[in-house]
């Protein structure tokens, strides 16, 4: 189980977005790449993001949600639609420093589930949603509601 915080002691101890993500390499791909080949690197590696980078620098984010939406619904053809045309271009990142509570914050605030994790202008990884679980999510909502920035 994945756990962005640990109680000890009755304090919150945070785990860094660096743990989050370490041993865990991001899926990358060009802008040319289409669609249908970044669906089948996806399904190879087990992601659901794939960070779009020009050289080492990340230049957008393409999502499980991005291919359902911008190109299935969209009725674009996967084969022939390449990433730089429904990938979410310059997307919000987070350093490998912060604390993962961070992350979950942006992610809630803003309404995606992936966030790239950057250093030095260099993609590390992604962080999702699906790396709270259980506790935390029940820690994260207390922390929400106290904040009063709970979404319906």
């Amino acid at each position: 189980m994945l756990c962005f915080a640990r109680r000890v002691e009755g304090k919150m101890s945070l785990r860094s977005v660096r743990s989050v993500v370490a041993g865990q390499p991001p899926a990358t791909a060009a802008r040319s790449v289409t669609v249908l080949e970044a669906a089948l690197l996806m399904k190879a590696q087990d992601k659901g993001a794939l960070l779009v980078v020009e050289g080492s620098r990340l230049i957008g984010i393409f999502t499980e949600r991005d291919a359902l939406f911008r190109v299935i619904a969209a009725g674009r053809d996967p084969a022939s639609t390449t990433l730089s045309e429904v990938m979410t271009p310059q997307p919000q990142t987070i350093g490998p420093g912060e604390p993962f509570v961070n992350a979950l914050r942006i992610m809630h605030k803003h309404g995606f589930r992936h966030l790239p994790v950057v250093e030095h202008g260099r993609p590390l990884g992604v962080v999702s949603a699906r790396d709270a679980l259980d506790d935390d999510l029940y820690d994260l909502r207390v922390d929400l509601v106290q904040r009063g920035d709970e979404r319906d």
